[in-house]
């Protein structure tokens, strides 16, 4: 797995837990502010794909479709995976 790989993978699973923390609802002007810092985040990472980046992470990353790049990112760091 490369490194920018891990990083993805880290802060999209961190974008989830934002989005299912209960307790963070209870002040919105913070749990929006986290949602908005892991989001830019995300938008860094994604800026910083290698050329070689697979195009369907791309488009899942351009669209904001982070769960479907979450999981393709799961699936490519599962053992067994070619």
């Amino acid at each position: 797995m490369e490194p920018w790989h891990r990083d993805l993978i880290i802060a999209l699973q961190e974008r989830v837990a934002i989005i299912g923390d209960e307790n963070s609802r209870q002040d919105l002007v913070r749990h929006t502010a986290r949602l908005q810092d892991i989001s830019e985040k995300i938008e860094r990472l994604e800026s910083q794909l290698p050329a070689t980046c697979d195009p369907q992470l791309r488009h899942f990353l351009q669209r904001r479709s982070y769960g479907k790049a979450l999981d393709f990112l799961e699936n490519l760091a599962s053992p067994g995976t070619p």
